[in-house]
C-alpha cells in the first residue's frame, strides 16, 4: 500500500472515526483504524464490536492495499505534520512509513485480516431523511435515556415506526421525552429498536450540513449511511460516512401509559425567556434541594428557587393566563433540557395541579413529561 493526501483531509478522516475507539481496549487490533487504499480513494474503518464506523477520503494512490495502524498515536501525528503532503507506505512487515517535508516516522501496524469486519445490513426495513432532521429528533430527547444499568432497556432511544410515522422515545422513570414525524418509510407493519446512548451520542456529534441519512435495521443491528455533500467533499470526504451499531435487546416498556391524558392548563411561554429565568432561579439551589417552584398566576408566572445553603431567587414572567392559581415544583434541570434541546421560538406548558406532572409541547410532535416534585 502506497499513497499520497492531504494533511487536512487525513485528518478530517480521522477524527471522523477516532472516537469510536476507546482508551482502553480488550483486543490490540481494537485500538486500531483499518486503512484500505484502492482507486483513487483511501477509506478509514474502526470498531469497537458494539459500533463501527467507515469513511473515505480522496488520495493519490500509487499501490493498493490495506493495513491497520494505532489510530490515537496516528491522528496525533499527522495534526501536527510539517507539509500538507503526506506519503503513507505499508512495508511488508505490518510497517507503516509516513513521511512530510521533514518529518519521518515509522509506526507498528497490524494486518488486516485480524480486523473485525463491519456488517452490511440489507434495507428489507429502511427509511431516508435529511440528517439534521435525525440529529434535531434525537437531540430534542436524548437527554432523558437513563443512566442506570439494572434497567438496560432504558440506556437508549427507543425507534417505533408504525405505518409511515417515526416516533423517537427516552425516559428514566422521572421524565419522559418523545419526538414524531411522518416520513417516506419502506417496508411494511409495525417496527422498533432500542438505539444505545452510545450510538445515539455519535449520530449526534458527524453532523454533516444539507446530508441525507439512510437508516436500515433488524432485530440485531442498525446501520446508518450519511450520504455527503458538496461541503463536506472539500474537506477530502468522499461518497457516505457508514455507522453500524448492535440495538439494545429487549422490549421497551409501554411508554404512553407515562403521558398524562388532558391536562387542565395551557399557557405558550417565550422558550428563551423562560429558560433564562429558570437558569437564574436554579443558580441557589443544591444538592439537597434541587427544586424550582412554578407559580402561575392571572398573567403572571413566578419561578422560586430555595435552599438552606444559598438562600432564595425569585424570577417573574409575563404570561397570557386567566385561570386558578397553580402552583408546582420541578427539578430544574429536567425543565431546563427540553428548553435547551429546542429551536422553537415558543412552547407550550401544560399542567394540573401540584401532584401532576408538567408537559412541554411544541406543534411539530414533540413533548417532554416531567414529574413533580414535593412543594416545601
Amino acid at each position: 500500500m502506497k499513497f499520497k493526501i492531504n494533511r487536512e483531509h487525513f485528518s478530517t478522516g480521522l477524527s471522523q472515526v477516532l472516537n469510536i475507539v476507546g482508551s482502553k481496549t480488550t483486543m490490540p487490533i481494537l485500538g486500531n483504524v483499518l486503512i484500505e487504499a484502492k482507486d483513487g480513494n483511501v477509506s478509514l474503518t474502526t470498531t469497537n464490536l458494539d459500533l463501527g464506523i467507515r469513511c473515505t477520503i480522496k488520495a493519490d494512490v500509487s499501490e493498493a492495499g490495506a493495513l491497520t495502524l494505532p489510530v490515537r498515536k496516528l491522528s496525533s501525528i499527522v495534526k501536527v505534520l510539517p507539509s500538507m503532503e503526506v506519503s503513507l507506505e505499508a512495508t511488508p512487515n505490518f510497517q507503516a512509513q509516513i513521511a512530510s517535508g521533514g518529518s519521518r516516522y515509522k509506526i507498528m501496524g497490524i494486518e488486516k485480516e485480524k480486523f473485525p469486519p463491519l456488517k452490511e445490513l440489507d434495507d428489507q426495513y429502511s427509511f431516508t431523511l435529511e440528517q439534521a432532521e435525525l440529529v434535531q429528533m434525537l437531540r430534542s430527547v436524548s437527554y432523558a435515556q437513563s443512566s442506570d444499568e439494572n434497567r438496560y432497556m432504558l440506556n437508549g432511544v427507543y425507534f417505533s415506526i408504525v405505518g409511515k410515522k417515526l416516533t423517537l422515545v427516552a425516559t428514566d422513570g422521572k421524565r419522559l421525552a418523545l419526538n414524531e414525524k411522518t416520513l417516506d418509510i419502506k417496508g411494511d407493519g409495525e417496527k422498533s429498536m432500542i438505539l444505545p446512548a452510545k450510538t445515539v451520542a455519535e449520530l449526534e456529534r458527524l453532523s454533516a450540513k444539507d446530508s441525507s441519512i439512510k437508516v436500515s435495521f433488524n432485530e440485531r443491528q442498525a446501520s446508518f449511511e450519511i450520504v455527503l455533500n458538496e461541503t463536506e467533499t472539500e474537506k477530502g470526504l468522499l461518497g457516505s460516512i457508514y455507522l453500524v451499531s448492535k440495538v439494545v435487546e429487549g422490549q421497551y416498556p409501554n411508554y404512553k401509559q407515562v403521558i398524562p391524558g388532558q391536562m387542565d392548563h395551557k399557557v405558550s411561554i417565550d422558550r428563551d425567556l423562560l429558560q433564562e429565568c429558570i437558569t437564574r432561579a436554579a443558580l441557589v439551589t443544591s444538592e439537597k434541594n434541587n427544586t424550582v417552584a412554578l407559580k402561575f398566576s392571572e398573567n403572571l408566572l413566578e419561578i422560586k428557587g430555595q435552599s438552606s445553603e444559598y438562600g432564595e431567587s425569585h424570577e417573574t414572567l409575563a404570561i397570557q393566563y386567566n385561570d386558578k392559581e397553580v402552583q408546582a415544583a420541578f427539578n430544574p434541570y429536567f425543565l431546563l433540557d427540553p428548553l435547551k434541546s429546542l429551536s422553537k421560538d415558543e412552547v407550550i406548558f401544560e399542567f394540573k395541579d401540584e401532584l401532576s406532572p408538567g408537559i412541554f409541547k411544541t406543534e411539530e410532535g414533540f413533548l417532554c413529561v416531567v414529574m413533580p416534585l414535593r412543594l416545601n
